[in-house]
């Protein structure tokens, strides 16, 4: 069984210095939808070869099953095993951690999803992410409290936190403060339902793209998917896009970010089309078939 450490989330001024080296990774939410099927799917592929597929032409896959339910360990072992070696899951962590009116009594919930086996995707455990309800309203001490439970690491492997957060009394500075004392990084949320500002709070980048047209074959426009590509570059070298919509003034760059950018919800059938357009613009290859 898999035990988080007992180390968690320190509040620290330190200033964030990202990790190298930088990448950037690009990619949809799950991999198991119908009208994927002979549209991003190869006619007649089997259901069961569908993650193997996806992993080959995207290099991330946001989960959002882990947020419903509770999955076995055996199900991170055998998303790891058909997957190929720089392959990335974010992880939607479960709403019985964030879907409550005190979040300081969210410590079982954390414990229990930290210890369902996530550990099983070894470097292919990417950022977990702690989403909010949009009703779920700043309040520092009860937010902190939730900040301060978060497990630094599990198994000995370092876990990266990223909050998001859907109302708009997040934009505030003093939720960015508190953000960037424990480094957990906040979503950006290109949508016109939910909050949506690019500060940055963590030493990593997470952007949700949800303004996909079904009428455009890509999903988004090529000028828009060039924008896109060239915000993922300044972000991967530290920088901050000055076309996004922020609390406050970009901070000094850090040597460099890693990035997730992934095509959520609009005309979600055409997700991975603009994923892998995206991808195309910076450079990606998809692997050949196992």
């Amino acid at each position: 069984m898999t035990r988080p450490s007992s180390e968690r989330l320190q509040a620290t001024s330190d200033p964030v210095t990202a990790q190298t080296p930088t990448s950037i990774r690009v990619g949809v939410g799950g991999w198991t939808y119908e009208p994927w099927r002979g549209n991003f799917f190869p006619d007649g592929l089997p259901h069961s070869q569908e993650l193997a597929y996806a992993s080959r032409q995207l290099s991330a896959i946001e989960v959002n099953g882990t947020y419903y339910g509770t999955l076995k360990p055996a199900s991170f072992k055998k998303w790891h095993d058909e997957t190929p070696d720089d392959f990335v899951f974010s992880l939607k962590a479960s709403r019985y951690a964030t879907n409550r009116r005190v979040l300081a009594e969210a410590g079982d919930s954390i414990t229990r999803f930290v210890e369902s086996g996530i550990s099983e995707l070894g470097r292919k455990l990417g950022p977990i992410v702690w989403q909010f309800m949009p009703g779920k309203v700043f309040e520092a001490q009860d937010f902190e409290a939730f900040l301060a439970l978060l497990p630094a690491q599990v198994d000995g492997r370092a876990l990266r936190h990223v909050v998001d957060v859907r109302h708009e009394s997040f934009m505030d500075p003093a939720y960015l403060a508190l953000a960037r004392r424990y480094r957990v990084a906040t979503v950006f949320t290109d949508a016109d339902k939910f909050p949506s500002f690019a500060d940055l709070t963590g030493d990593l980048v997470y952007a949700r793209l949800m303004m996909s047209d079904a009428a455009l074959a890509t999903g988004y426009a090529e000028a828009a998917l060039d924008a896109w590509a060239e915000r993922a570059r300044r972000w991967a070298a530290g920088e901050t896009p000055e076309d996004l919509p922020a609390v406050e003034a970009p901070p000094a760059p850090v040597r460099s970010r890693e990035v997730f950018i992934y095509f959520i919800n609009g005309a979600k059938e055409k997700a991975p089309a603009a994923a892998m357009a995206l991808l195309a613009r910076l450079g990606f290859q998809p692997t050949p078939a196992p």
